[in-house]
């Protein structure tokens, strides 16, 4: 995947590779030691049933998607489920 600031990603909408939109990207947790990036911390659309997700969730109920998860990244950043 090519560079991508980070200012360009936020507020964009993550959408499961079927379809489904999950919902809007909140954060993304890296080791600041390596730079390293993990996970994209996702806050989950209202209108989806969290049930039918199977990312781990933080405390606060956002989806915690692996970077390596990450197929593309342009109106949405599309992530396979």
């Amino acid at each position: 995947m090519s560079d991508i600031l980070a200012e360009n990603l936020s507020g964009k909408s993550v959408m499961g590779s079927d379809g489904t939109e999950l919902g809007m990207l909140y954060n993304i947790t890296m080791d600041l030691k390596s730079g390293k990036l993990f996970d994209l911390v996702v806050d989950p659309d209202e209108e989806l049933s969290t049930r039918s997700i199977e990312f781990e969730r933080d405390d606060r109920g956002r989806f915690l998607v692996p970077v390596a998860n990450v197929q593309a990244v342009r109106d949405y950043i599309v992530v396979q489920r």
